[in-house]
């Protein structure tokens, strides 16, 4: 059932077309007496979900008790950052979701259907996991509410991944990034039917269907005045609101370039990327547009740490980023890692399989730390006046010297890719 659905490559929605298509759809569905609210988290910042989150407590005001962000494996969110994300909703509303913990399992996709999906790649039954507030809160309405955009997971972020995986537990986490790795990140991005994708899609329909989830989907991109707007906003709750979002979000967000790139420079927020398990989006959303031998530069304020989770952190520090076929053999050697799929799954991502070089140019890690990962270290205050955040401009720039290079000032807001890396 699409409740509402309006929006284009050239659509810039306003905050009063925001508010009324979603009290719109608020008001077709009636009635309701307890409402959860699961939105991102601070690394999806600039998705608008925080805004979509204050206009539905303006519109249910107590009924909404609960706001359970999609922390997955990350860091729960501060007081600062739910002050600035969620400026109106009153802070003893929100839950933090502990992902060892605070689980539900719904059931068990069979391991024979994720040996199909994944081409024989894995065998392994999947765990299809919430938190616990979802099935025991008495809820009659649950919002998942979130951005459409490229994603190296799953292909496509959000719809049901924000329940399964953003409010999801150890197991299914892990051995859904491991599926994708395996699966191949570079066939996946940018394309709404993958494995994994599959994978979520058959618990939504054999054992989540007496949720009574609702999807609040964002397309977000640039106007002409190189501003994030809303491009799209789609509500529903079924596959059919998720695919006209990715749809779009495809047109939005991915470029597409006639040449792979010799020299790219990301800039990673400090306040919304402070680890490489985030940062790496840097690698993940870029690496099909860098040519072999090129090079990727990657200007880290905020970089103070590898994982979201201490243990991961730990693994991320003792394996490193390194070839595919290297991760696997750690996997089979290694116990630790054969328990943290997710872990193994984030070196795959994090390797240029040694086709381009990787720098890091971090704030708050040090040069032994980054090089023990195996990637190449600067300095950052030497490399940001070399290639300066304020002056460059998204997209190619020649610099003073005659170099040229391709500039990105959020990598999660996008996917690149050359045409001779990117087939249908």
């Amino acid at each position: 059932m699409l409740l509402f659905a309006k929006g284009s490559e050239e659509t810039s929605l306003s905050i009063d077309e925001i508010k009324e298509g979603l009290y719109s759809a608020f008001d077709k569905l009636g009635v309701k007496q307890k409402v959860l609210a699961i939105p991102p988290d601070f690394t999806r910042y600039h998705s608008q979900a925080g805004m979509l989150t204050d206009f539905t407590y303006d519109y249910y005001k107590s009924n909404l008790t609960d706001v359970l962000p999609a922390l997955g494996t990350h860091y729960a969110m501060t007081d600062k950052e739910l002050n600035v994300m969620f400026p109106n909703v009153p802070k003893d509303l929100f839950r933090v979701h502990n992902w060892k913990q605070d689980l539900t399992t719904l059931g068990i996709v069979p391991s024979d259907f994720l040996k199909e999906v994944s081409e024989g790649r894995v065998n392994y039954d999947w765990p299809a996991q919430v938190n616990k507030l979802l099935t025991n809160g008495g809820f009659d309405l649950i919002l998942s509410i979130g951005q459409v955009v490229p994603h190296e997971v799953v292909g496509m972020a959000n719809y049901n991944k924000n329940i399964f995986v953003g409010t999801g537990g150890r197991e299914g986490i892990n051995k859904s990034h491991y599926l994708g790795a395996v699966y191949g990140m570079e066939r996946m991005m940018g394309r709404a039917d993958t494995p994994v994708r599959k994978v979520l899609n058959y618990a939504s329909v054999n054992f989540a269907k007496d949720l009574p989830i609702i999807y609040v989907l964002t397309v977000i991109g640039k106007n002409d005045a190189n501003q994030l707007v809303m491009k799209g906003l789609f509500i529903g709750d079924d596959f059919e609101c998720f695919k006209l979002a990715a749809e779009l979000s495809v047109k939005v967000n991915f470029q597409m370039l006639e040449e792979p790139l010799k020299k790219v420079v990301v800039y990673l927020d400090e306040e919304e990327f402070k680890s490489t398990w985030l940062g790496n989006k840097s690698i993940y959303r870029t690496r099909m547009a860098i040519a072999d031998e090129g090079e990727l530069i990657i200007l880290a304020p905020g970089l103070h740490s590898f994982g979201e989770d201490k243990e991961i952190d730990r693994l991320i520090r003792k394996y490193g980023y390194a070839t595919t076929p290297e991760i696997l053999k750690f996997v089979d050697d290694n116990e630790e890692l054969r328990n943290n799929l997710s872990a193994a799954a984030h070196l795959i991502h994090g390797s240029s399989e040694k086709r381009f070089s990787i720098t890091y140019c971090p704030g708050k890690l040090t040069r032994e730390e980054i090089e023990s990962v195996n990637f190449n270290y600067e300095d950052l205050r030497m490399m940001s006046e070399k290639y300066n955040p304020k002056k460059l401009i998204d997209g190619f720039n020649t610099m003073p010297d005659g170099e040229e290079i391709f500039y990105i000032s959020n990598p999660a807001l996008g996917l690149w890719s050359s045409k001779e890396r990117f087939t249908n």
